[in-house]
């Protein structure tokens, strides 16, 4: 890892939050979940949540990359994935036309919060609507009534962000120290993160120098394996 890529992983890490994340439900064009993370990873949200049928998954490199960064919390059902959100403190709004939403300019994202996302065409369910804490829209003006999802996401995004910006809130580390040291390790070593998780070797620790820092037991056991080790995140 160079150490321009390792001030960089540092810096991204400093500055992601752990309480504002988004809940996709049922979105399932790839080119939106791609859109999605890729924004999520830009605003600095650490994990996303999402609620697919069993005949889904995410298709490795739908996210151009994006998804090595943010991680993917998958629930069975929205009643569950919304419960799981508000256990951890959050505000739970949904994106949805109606009478009672709210422009999404008047919300206080400096709260903990979470971004329910709707399906493409129908939008969010009757029960995600009914067990969310609030509903938001985007003021249109125009003929159309509505954003792609993906857009959509974006716009409320970067509201959020420019709140929590100016609250100061990109300035102070709130990831665990253990999560940092795999980020880390996955970001600078991406082969090595890769091998370490196949043999089911302990991580081991990045110094501040951006190095690996391991016992002899660990390096043998790398050295015999026949997986390639070569780091091309440094090139």
């Amino acid at each position: 890892m160079t150490p321009t890529r390792f001030e960089r992983i540092k810096q991204m890490l400093i500055q992601r939050q752990t309480d504002l994340t988004v809940l996709m439900e049922e979105v399932h064009k790839p080119h939106n979940v791609a859109a999605l993370i890729r924004t999520c990873d830009a605003v600095g949200i650490h994990e996303a949540h999402v609620v697919w049928n069993q005949n889904y998954s995410l298709r490795v490199g739908t996210s151009l990359g994006a998804h090595h960064w943010v991680g993917m919390h998958e629930h069975s059902d929205i009643e569950k994935a919304i419960a799981h959100l508000k256990g951890q403190g959050m505000q739970v709004l949904v994106t949805n036309l109606s009478d009672d939403a709210v422009d999404f300019r008047e919300v206080d994202y400096t709260l903990p919060t979470a971004i329910i996302l709707g399906q493409e065409k129908f939008g969010a369910t009757k029960n995600a609507i009914a067990l969310a804490d609030k509903e938001i829209v985007v003021p249109m003006v125009g003929m159309t009534v509505s954003l792609n999802v993906s857009v959509a996401a974006a716009v409320i995004l970067y509201e959020a962000q420019r709140q929590r910006e100016a609250a100061g809130m990109y300035e102070t580390m709130t990831l665990p120290e253990a999560e940092c040291q795999r980020q880390l390790f996955a970001g600078g070593y991406p082969q090595l993160y890769q091998q370490c998780r196949k043999l089911g070797l302990v991580l081991p620790q990045i110094n501040d120098e951006g190095d690996i820092e391991a016992d002899d037991a660990w390096w043998h056991a790398v050295r015999q394996s026949p997986i390639e080790t070569s780091d091309p995140s440094t090139s």
